[in-house]
């Protein structure tokens, strides 16, 4: 697979980089401080994290016309460890028929759905300052200058915030989607994306023009101050913890007040893509088969949670306990 089609498979799921490691293997010096990449796991320590798996997360009952589907919150980054699934999640994976994800980035067109995607985007020319910046936080990646130029100035800026997790033990490789997406294809179970490449990436790459720069500049200034690497991090331990209340937060996310520029984009990013997902899953469950839907955990979280909105489509809505 060709350095594009990795990017374009892991970028779409709003930080879902699955196909990232790959590229982040190429240190820029050896003499370079790098972060830990992910390695493949030896049959010893697979063996010892299938032992020790426990639940993480959060996780939903979905009850109507007589089936049961499940709701998962998932953390687009994480640890070795996470990616083994624990005796309520591994429950519900061989009790359903269909899995849900955001986006389903093994499906034939994604390739295409997604460069289109990028096409649509405003345009941005950089300035020398916006490229510079863009190539430290290159360096800072132990990524070679250029490797991300396929990709719009702003997901390349995002790229780098997904990758800023890696010095505390946070990788994109060992994300749940990931985990779930190969043990529906070794089950021959069918996948099925609750949003389009397109309606995803919309909210990233907007066709305004100054739009896309402040975010551009939004994600450059915050992984500057460090202030992803530290998110990054407290969403790790909130998502492990299932405690919704810190990841409702986004001050206590970032350790910083958002700026009303920055909570329009949350909602934009988080809670009005919430109704059109709650259908969806909606749609799947009524066509007969119970689904594992697996979706961000930020969507479960605010005025317009995912299982708020299912309560209200008909669903008897149930956290499961661990």
């Amino acid at each position: 697979m060709n350095r594009l089609m990795r990017l374009a498979r892991a970028l779409s799921p709003l930080l879902l980089l699955t196909g990232l490691p790959a590229l982040a293997e190429t240190k820029t010096s050896p003499a370079q401080d790098c972060p830990p990449t992910a390695q493949a796991p030896s049959a010893e320590q697979v063996e010892k994290a299938r032992a020790a798996a426990k639940d993480r997360g959060a996780l939903w009952k979905l009850v109507k016309d007589g089936r049961t589907s499940y709701l998962y919150g998932t953390v687009h980054v994480g640890k070795l460890e996470w990616i083994f699934p624990g005796p309520q999640l591994q429950k519900a994976l061989t009790s359903t028929e269909v899995l849900a994800l955001e986006i389903d980035i093994s499906a034939p067109g994604f390739l295409t759905e997604f460069q289109q995607a990028q096409q649509r985007a405003a345009a941005l020319t950089l300035s020398e300052g916006e490229q510079q910046r863009l190539d430290a936080q290159a360096d800072a990646a132990c990524l070679p200058r250029g490797a991300l130029a396929a990709l719009h100035p702003a997901m390349q800026a995002i790229t780098y915030a997904s990758l800023a997790g890696r010095r505390d033990g946070l990788d994109p490789a060992y994300a749940q989607e990931a985990m779930l997406l190969g043990a529906a294809r070794s089950m021959n179970r069918p996948v099925v994306s609750l949003e389009s490449v397109g309606s995803q990436l919309a909210v990233l790459l907007p066709n305004d023009a100054l739009q896309v720069r402040w975010l551009l500049r939004q994600t450059l200034d915050a992984l500057e101050r460090q202030e992803t690497r530290g998110a990054l991090r407290t969403m790790g331990q909130a998502w492990e913890k299932g405690d919704l209340a810190t990841l409702g937060d986004a001050a206590k996310l970032c350790q910083c007040t958002p700026s009303a520029e920055e909570q329009a984009f949350q909602r934009r990013l988080n809670d009005e893509r919430n109704g059109p997902i709650a259908e969806r899953i909606a749609q799947e469950h009524a066509k007969g088969k119970p689904l594992l839907a697996a979706v961000g955990t930020l969507h479960m979280t605010g005025p317009k949670a995912l299982p708020k909105l299912l309560e209200g489509l008909g669903f008897q809505v149930e956290r499961v306990k661990y």
